[in-house]
């Protein structure tokens, strides 16, 4: 019978315990339990969550799987409604946003959050506003009111492109300082609203939109630069995760809603084969390709459904004959 050294090329280690940071194809024999096992990576999976206290569509989320924050969207009217989770449920903050509006973007944390642009019930906004973990600030104004923006980054530094100017898409970027914002130079190459954003100010990524695009580029401080596209292309998208390691999720096909979730590496998308459990568009994302949360949205009707991603890891797994 052959030995596994000469058909791999390398000996299985003999050890008592399993390694404490085992790599990825790593093998050895267990003594003590008298196993075999090696290192491979897990099936990424979509799990449901507890439900938003207010269902809705076309808002915004920032933060973490497990401390992220819900704000603004549409339930019939507007709403500034303001929810924080915290990784098991949703909590409603009497305090909204002062200025109610839906297809707006974020940035930021669920302490330190950050809401800008957006439709009110006034029309095209250009409003912006700080959250402290307790009530939202307004501060200085986007230079280009819009809606069906994306945006990225952190409270301090932010950067909203892309959206809406009825009757048309802009691609105008905005980088924002914690204080005021400065129109960039760069616009997006294709021009577009309902899109998705992740990264931050310095390293972004826009992928998706309206018109139905997979469009994917990437923002390096100055400018856009275009990459490959997403698998199934889509408007209303939400997403999480950055430059290198983005997450693409949900959307409208053109067609239908869908549950398409892909995986970014820095140069291409790849579909994974766990998709949400409830396809819809115009919903929250937020967190990184290895910890993203997903909630609320439209599938005819306004969403309260969460659901938390676990991405591919690896994972320690007993070999046995097959």
């Amino acid at each position: 019978m052959a030995e596994y050294i000469n058909i791999r090329g390398q000996s299985i280690e003999v050890v008592e315990s399993d390694p404490a940071n085992p790599t990825q194809g790593q093998i050895w024999y267990n003594s003590t339990s008298n196993t075999l096992k090696g290192e491979n990576l897990g099936a990424a999976s979509w799990a449901s969550g507890n439900n938003l206290n207010t269902a809705r569509y076309e808002f915004t989320g920032v933060g973490t799987q497990t401390a992220g924050l819900a704000f603004g969207g549409e339930i019939s009217p507007i709403t500034g409604a303001t929810e924080e989770y915290n990784g098991t449920n949703w909590t409603s903050n009497p305090t909204g946003l002062n200025t109610a509006r839906k297809v707006l973007a974020g940035a930021g944390t669920q302490t330190a959050g950050l809401a800008f642009g957006g439709a009110s019930p006034l029309g095209l906004s250009s409003a912006t506003e700080k959250y402290d973990g307790s009530a939202w600030t307004s501060v200085n104004s986007m230079n280009t009111a819009r809606r069906q923006l994306a945006g990225c980054g952190t409270q301090t530094s932010a950067l909203a492109f892309g959206g809406g100017i009825p009757p048309v898409q802009t691609g105008a970027t905005e980088e924002y300082d914690g204080t005021s914002w400065t129109t960039s130079p760069g616009s997006l190459n294709t021009a577009r609203d309902y899109l998705g954003g992740a990264g931050i100010q310095t390293a972004a990524l826009a992928f998706g939109g309206n018109p139905i695009t997979g469009a994917t580029e990437e923002y390096n401080g100055s400018s856009w630069t275009n990459s490959n596209s997403l698998n199934t292309a889509r408007q209303y998208i939400a997403g999480a995760g950055t430059q290198t390691a983005g997450l693409a999720f949900g959307g409208y096909n053109g067609t239908a809603g869908t549950g398409a979730t892909e995986e970014y590496d820095g140069n291409s998308w790849t579909t994974s084969p766990a998709s949400l459990n409830t396809a819809r568009w115009s919903l929250g994302g937020t967190g990184t390709q290895a910890s993203a949360l997903a909630f609320g949205g439209y599938d005819g009707s306004a969403l309260a459904a969460t659901e938390e991603w676990t991405g591919v890891a690896p994972t320690t797994v007993t070999i046995t004959a097959s």
